[in-house]
């Protein structure tokens, strides 16, 4: 195996994914050593009581802070950087500490992975960095570019900077899932944004054989964007809380009506694949061909949320989430169709 005796570290490695990541990697890679960098000790506490083995290394740092970097990339053969602040109210709210953890956050990580020797770095990126309105995706957007350029900066040194970005993983923490459950269970009614709404949707799963994916493939400043599902808000609520009365109450500052993971204004640089599209990157001049059998996508091609090819039934996430079978056997229904017999909203809405 590629991994095998190799040296790994997930920075935010105690969040939801990097402890799914983890879980992964002692389960079927013969690393070396895995380092979790973190900043809470408690969580990594927990994670200590969940996983026993003698391959796992615990840091306690903050990718704000470039020295503990510095000391903590030793030996160290790959990074995955999920390390971020996330929650879109909470940046606007906040939004010096979003730039000190999201952008120099990123910035401490590719000078320590150049400084270091770091063979590959994949930083995890999200569908708000595509054409951002709110300060979370701004700052994911420039992180995105700074990994990018993170290539060049590294000049001759073989240090490779790469992008995955994604949509939004079910059961993550402050998910609309969970939030959907607690309003079925305490108030009885669902509230919804806007009922045209549409999401992509993965599993932590598939977020991190994505990323492990790109880890092997990777070439220079690449964005890998997997081919996701998409779901109305309002199939989601069904699936959730089938029969529950719903209630419109507005879209949040800073939230889109529909996700973008390919914008127009990257199309000329898109190559697609069976599973996947690559944007490459835009300074031209790559040390490395793409991975092969690419196709490019039109000039006028855009991938978003309502114009994609592949849906979600309600009675697959409900499995996907594990939620228990619908009452009475009720059958689940199609992706983009509504509660009234015969009617079918359209997906591109």
């Amino acid at each position: 195996m590629w991994l095998e005796g190799k040296s790994i570290l997930v920075t935010g490695g105690t969040g939801t994914f990097g402890r799914a990541l983890i879980r992964e990697l002692l389960a079927k890679h013969e690393l070396r050593r895995i380092v979790v960098y973190s900043r809470d000790e408690l969580k990594q506490f927990e994670m200590r009581q969940e996983l026993d083995s003698d391959r796992l290394r615990y840091f306690l740092g903050d990718v704000r802070d470039r020295d503990r970097l510095f000391r903590a990339f030793a030996d160290v053969d790959y990074v995955v950087h999920a390390a971020a602040l996330k929650q879109v109210p909470a940046a606007e709210y906040n939004p010096f500490e979003a730039v000190k953890t999201n952008i120099l956050g990123a910035q401490n990580i590719i000078e320590a992975a150049i400084d270091r020797g770091v063979k590959r770095v994949v930083a995890l990126s999200s569908d708000k960095a595509a054409n951002p309105i709110n300060l979370y995706g701004a700052t994911k957007l420039v992180s995105d570019k700074l990994f990018i350029a993170g290539n060049a900066y590294a000049g001759g040194q073989d240090t490779r900077f790469g992008v995955v970005r994604y949509g939004n993983v079910l059961g993550s923490r402050g998910s609309v899932v969970q939030f959907f459950r607690d309003c079925r269970d305490n108030k009885g009614v669902i509230p919804i944004t806007d009922e045209r709404m549409t999401r992509f949707w993965l599993t932590v799963d598939q977020a991190v054989s994505f990323v492990i994916q790109f880890l092997h493939d990777m070439r220079r400043g690449e964005i890998f964007v997997p081919k996701l599902q998409s779901m109305r808000v309002m199939d989601l609520a069904e699936a959730i809380a089938p029969g529950y009365p719903t209630q419109e109450v507005g879209i949040r500052p800073g939230e889109k009506l529909h996700e973008v993971l390919v914008p127009y204004d990257e199309a000329r640089l898109a190559l697609e694949y069976e599973d996947s599209y690559i944007i490459r990157p835009p300074f031209g001049g790559e040390v490395e061909p793409p991975r092969p059998g690419g196709v490019p996508v039109d000039p006028d091609f855009s991938y978003r949320s309502n114009n994609n090819s592949q849906w979600m039934s309600t009675e697959e996430l409900r499995k996907k989430i594990g939620e228990p079978p619908r009452p009475n056997g009720r059958p689940g229904k199609e992706p983009g169709h509504g509660d009234e017999p015969g009617k079918k909203y359209s997906p591109a809405l």
